[in-house]
């Protein structure tokens, strides 16, 4: 995940061609929202669709990912 959107994200998430997505930054957003932007991108910005390669469990987890950080 780090890699893929760490590339416009920044690899610690902080920001850089995408916003920062840390916990913090996403703490207002509901978990299906960020799903969805996930899966479907947002048209007009840099942020593509993934649902052609994501399923939807495992945007799911990458959403619960973002909005909670790491397990520990």
């Amino acid at each position: 995940m780090r890699q893929d959107c760490g590339s416009c994200h920044g690899l610690t998430l902080k920001g850089g061609l995408g916003p920062d997505i840390r916990p913090g930054a996403l703490s207002h957003y509901e978990a299906e929202t960020l799903k969805g932007v996930i899966l479907d991108g947002i048209p007009g910005t840099p942020m593509p669709p993934w649902r052609p390669l994501l399923s939807e469990a495992e945007a799911d987890w990458i959403a619960d990912y973002l909005l909670n950080g790491e397990s520990e």
